[in-house]
């Protein structure tokens, strides 16, 4: 596992995700399944990489969202998600035709999902933690 932001390699994303929530753990594996060459890696929003980002964005402190650090650029929401497709094998690339829709449709969509994400997929009581064959992928400060 690596220990911090500053260890993020060029040309790598940044995936940061509610460790507690099923719904973000299950996309989470699905993006490492469909992501052969390890373009992202990823780490908890609990976890202090995550909390350093949000403390230089001020704005994102109370997020409910994926959010994708990309090329010194933080995205969020649908945006994010959008943007991860665009990197994975198989047909996922083609979600990017969604970008054609108005940011504010598309993020309405996607806090809807999020603010019923619980109820709908459940919640950890504790954070998710890698398996160790994908430990390299993830950026926390054990």
């Amino acid at each position: 596992m690596q220990k911090s932001l500053s260890e993020l390699p060029e040309g790598k994303g940044l995936i940061l995700f509610d460790g507690y929530c099923n719904l973000c753990n299950g996309s989470v594996q699905f993006i490492i399944k469909h992501d052969p060459k390890e373009h992202f890696l990823y780490s908890s929003l609990s976890w202090p990489p995550a909390k350093e980002l949000l403390e230089q964005n001020p704005s994102l402190q109370e997020v409910d969202s994926i959010l994708l650090y990309e090329d010194g650029e933080l995205y969020e929401k649908s945006t994010a998600a959008l943007k991860i497709a665009g990197r994975l094998k198989g047909l996922w690339p083609l979600m990017k035709v969604f970008f054609i829709v108005p940011r504010f449709l598309r993020d309405a969509v996607y806090d809807f999902i999020a603010r019923n994400r619980y109820k709908w997929f459940g919640r950890k009581d504790v954070c998710m933690m890698p398996e160790k064959k994908v430990d390299h992928l993830f950026i926390a400060s054990e």
